[in-house]
């Protein structure tokens, strides 16, 4: 034991020396906090540190909105803008804690804005711990302004010392806003959008080009400096860009002037016109269904009566709405009908699996692997050349004008035409459209979409990929946007017309020009002639799924001048009301000719001279005796006939 207690360490005790030595080092620690202590608080009592310190202190600061940059159409007309407007702020706790100031100041707003002293007094009583309360809310400058003037022209006292109530009126403020407004209402309003309270764009220019439209916001500061004086920093707002649109306001008006009239007359579904420079891509005019006022874009009081509001949930509310500020030209597809034939027909001329003299033979219909599709006319038209197929909108020469394409020729047209894709159009909501793949595209889906079935599209498709084949084939890439300049005026960005494939010759396109025109003068589309000018274009019937249903959405689609063409107009009427006319493309035709009987002048476009017609056309007393040899009428052909007919196609073709 004891040899282990020798092992163990012995444990030091602590001395008094090094007791002292502790107590010593402990106060002088002790000492070293209190003067950190000290030396704190003196300094802060100094007025040196007092003025560093509150001149890295803020006061107020004050937001100062940016302006969001008008859009105009392409002549400089302005189409949204935004205005100052003004709401006055009352203040009833500061009036509250100063009470010999509520009556002069309960008196001025009367004075000035009627309201009535009574309420006023219970406003304040019922508000008296706000600070911040609109009274009023989007007032104009001069009603802003005539508040100061009344306190300006307060009579003076009897001894000539200024009117106490002058310094009495207090708690009266006017906060600053910028607000959104359309000068013409509904004018364009499916391309123009509309921005929320918010400021941000939603539908169309305003929320594909929010970001340039868009501003940045200024700032106001108040500040003390190092000698106590209260000084402000002004960061001035940066305003958003200004959009030049492509769209010509004058030629827009008359477009939905034309529109809105056909639907308060015949009806429809949906209805959408589209007017585009041939040679840019530039849309000069896009109008879809009734337009909805852009300054009040949430009322429905056009399309429904108030019991019908009434009675609506939310979301039959919301999806209402939708359904207004939805635009047809670009969000919606369907099946083309026979405006697309020639897209059919333009394919094979440049395969040259046919040529422009050769004819086909229509006896009314063709039988395609199981079943019997018919021509529109079931008579039959006869020996058709190929501008014959088109003016006659014949289905059966279509038909085998694909067959002989094959479906590897046919399905690269297609896309060669830029079907099945998004335009990239500068709006939001575009839709890419429904094509079959080519491995799809069997014998009877070749003879369908030959003449526009079997496959969707949509207006702005189309009309961008028609302008292609009238122009000598350049494909322009649409657009509704010019120029973007900045607040000054200074042009920041200018959108050149973009070409984006050449799609087709310009032999295909010249003979395609021609042909069209004859389409206007003696084919289907007669209804869209216009005295003294050259119109060419081609109508379509399509018979909408189910087929059984009988629902038809009938088109024109044309160019002017025909010879050189300028301007491209598309109309399409989805499901006239009137059933009787539903499948009748020269609804469309007309509409499409009243439009242009007015646009034209305004354009500045007039014919030049007559077209010298190619040695294509066969003469038409061979193409009547050949009607009537095969189909043993002598009946001639009615353009007014429907162009879609495929009533022999079976249900569960559909």
């Amino acid at each position: 034991m004891e040899e282990n207690g020798k092992r163990r360490k012995k444990r030091k005790r602590m001395t008094g020396k090094m007791q002292t030595a502790l107590w010593v080092v402990f106060c002088l620690f002790l000492v070293g906090i209190l003067f950190v202590m000290i030396r704190v608080v003196t300094v802060g009592s100094n007025t040196g540190y007092a003025k560093a310190s509150l001149s890295q202190k803020t006061g107020t600061d004050t937001v100062l909105q940016y302006k969001r940059g008008e859009i105009t159409d392409r002549n400089g007309t302005v189409l949204a803008k935004s205005e100052k407007v003004y709401h006055l702020i009352l203040d009833s706790r500061l009036l509250v804690k100063n009470e010999d100031c509520i009556e002069p100041t309960i008196r001025a707003l009367c004075n000035v804005y009627g309201y009535s002293e009574a309420e006023l007094r219970a406003l304040i009583e019922e508000k008296k711990t706000s600070a911040y309360y609109r009274l009023r809310k989007d007032m104009t400058y001069e009603e802003m302004t005539a508040f100061e003037e009344y306190k300006t022209n307060l009579p003076k006292e009897e001894d000539g010392s200024p009117n106490k109530d002058k310094s009495k009126i207090i708690g009266v403020t006017f906060e600053e806003e910028y607000q959104r407004r359309y000068p013409y209402g509904s004018l364009a309003s499916h391309v123009l959008g509309f921005a929320k309270a918010d400021g941000d764009g939603t539908y169309g220019i305003e929320q594909q080009y929010n970001e340039e439209l868009s501003g940045i916001n200024g700032r106001i500061y108040d500040y003390y400096d190092a000698n106590l004086t209260v000084q402000q920093e002004v960061i001035p707002a940066s305003d958003g860009n200004v959009i030049v649109s492509t769209i010509d306001a004058n030629l827009q008006r008359i477009v939905q002037k034309h529109t809105e009239a056909f639907l308060d007359e015949i009806g429809a579904k949906n209805v959408g016109v589209l007017m585009i420079g041939v040679n840019s891509g530039e849309v000069l005019a896009m109008q879809s269904n009734y337009s909805y006022d852009l300054n009040n874009p949430r009322s429905l009081s056009l399309w429904y009566t108030e019991d019908e509001i009434a009675a609506m949930d939310n979301d039959t509310y919301l999806n209402a709405l939708y359904q207004v500020w939805r635009n047809f030209c670009i969000s919606d597809s369907y099946e083309p009908g026979s405006t697309f034939k020639p897209f059919t027909v333009a394919s094979a001329l440049e395969e040259a699996v046919i040529t422009t003299e050769e004819t086909f033979l229509c006896d009314g219909g063709e039988k395609v692997s199981d079943y019997y599709i018919s021509c529109h006319n079931k008579w039959g038209h006869g020996y058709v050349n190929a501008a014959q197929s088109i003016m006659h909108s014949c289905n059966d020469a279509l038909m085998e004008i694909a067959k002989r394409e094959g479906r590897t020729v046919f399905s690269k047209y297609q896309r060669q035409f830029l079907f099945g894709r998004l335009t990239r159009i500068d709006l939001p909501g575009e839709v890419a459209g429904i094509l079959m793949e080519e491995e799809q595209l069997n014998e009877t889906e070749l003879a369908t979409s030959s003449f526009g079935m079997s496959f969707n599209t949509t207006m702005i498709q189309l009309g961008a990929a028609f302008n292609s084949m009238v122009n000598g084939g350049i494909y322009y890439e649409p657009h509704v946007v010019k120029e973007i300049r900045n607040a000054d005026g200074v042009v920041m960005e200018r959108i050149e017309p973009r070409i984006v494939c050449r799609t087709i010759s310009k032999d295909t396109s010249e003979f395609l020009r021609d042909a069209f025109y004859l389409t206007v003068q003696e084919g289907t589309a007669t209804a869209a002639q216009v005295e003294g000018y050259l119109i060419g274009g081609k109508t379509g019937t399509a018979q909408k799924l189910p087929r059984s249903e009988g629902k038809y959405l009938v088109s024109f689609i044309g160019c002017v001048p025909a010879d050189d063409p300028q301007v491209m107009i598309y109309v399409v009427v989805d499901e006239a009301a009137d059933e009787e006319l539903q499948d009748r493309a020269s609804i469309a035709s007309t509409l499409a000719a009243d439009i242009l009987e007015e646009a034209l002048p305004y354009l500045k476009l007039y014919p030049d001279g007559e077209i010298k017609y190619p040695n294509f056309v066969i003469d038409e007393k061979d193409v009547e005796m050949q009607v009537g040899e095969i189909g043993d009428t002598g009946v001639v052909y009615d353009p007014e006939m429907n162009e879609g007919n495929m009533q022999a196609i079976p249900d569960d073709m559909e």
